[in-house]
């Protein structure tokens, strides 16, 4: 097959099914893996695709970042349901990280039925909804340079939250990916977001079953790095037994019943 063909082929592929993985590739094409990886990276100088840790997905999409109020429109009933399942989670008189995003914010309208916490946040939405509750817990906001979906980062924001140590982080995420991991379109979001998971006790990330195959154009963390993924029953079960295999899988139902616990 020439290579012309070949890129035609991986093309095809990509608009179908929105990302591809390297190993699937060379297997479909009767390849070696250097072989896709060569032809990726000249589609990459093409502008036809981005490449990722493991794949590429569409040019454009990776770095794409719907802003705070397109995102909160979307998925609504599941994150409603992951913010229920994730407030089970926090002990009296813990210590909570929130990072940006719009699952975390759902999860803040819920917060201060705990008695006695500390939430550190970049999240201006999230810090805005917890002052507006009653009681409010404390709160620390941790500065920074606002991105589009209303996330504080940047080095002023590392370094607040390089300096404090919390029980419990809440992660929001762009998308979750067998290769990829966790990742999110904005480079300094990133960053911010794998200082939070370093200065953790626990790591549960929060995300509806959307995310899953999303990738970003920036890596937060491998899928291992979470302690706990809560997310909702839309998600596949191939998902399912991947996440399985290396953290503790929470799915929320979005009807009547009880949290189920896979893995």
């Amino acid at each position: 097959m020439l290579a012309s063909q070949r890129r035609r082929r991986i093309a095809e592929e990509l608009a179908r099914a929105g990302a591809v993985r390297v190993a699937d590739l060379a297997i479909a094409l009767d390849v070696s893996e250097m072989t896709v990886r060569r032809d990726l990276e000249r589609m990459q100088e093409a502008g036809v695709l981005v490449k990722v840790h493991g794949g590429a997905v569409p040019a454009g999409r990776s770095a794409e970042e719907p802003g705070f109020d397109v995102k909160l429109e979307r998925a609504t009933a599941e994150k409603s349901a992951i913010a229920k399942a994730a407030v089970n989670l926090v002990p009296p008189g813990s210590s909570v990280a929130l990072s940006g995003g719009t699952t975390t914010w759902s999860l803040a309208r819920l917060l201060p039925s705990v008695p006695g916490i500390t939430v550190l946040t970049n999240s201006l939405s999230a810090a805005t909804e917890l002052h507006r509750q009653r009681p409010a817990p404390s709160v620390v906001l941790s500065g920074g340079v606002r991105t589009p979906s209303d996330a504080l980062v940047g080095p002023i924001a590392d370094a607040a939250i390089r300096s404090l140590y919390v029980d419990l982080l809440f992660l929001g995420v762009h998308g979750m990916d067998p290769d990829a991991g966790y990742t999110t379109p904005n480079l300094a979001e990133a960053e911010t977001n794998r200082t939070f998971v370093a200065n953790a006790r626990r790591v549960v990330v929060v995300a509806d079953a959307s995310k899953w195959r999303t990738v970003g154009l920036s890596r937060i963390a491998p899928l291992e790095a979470a302690d706990v993924v809560i997310t909702d029953e839309g998600l596949p079960l191939e998902a399912r037994r991947a996440l399985s295999e290396v953290t503790e899988l929470v799915v929320a139902p979005l009807g009547p019943g009880s949290i189920r616990e896979v893995g």
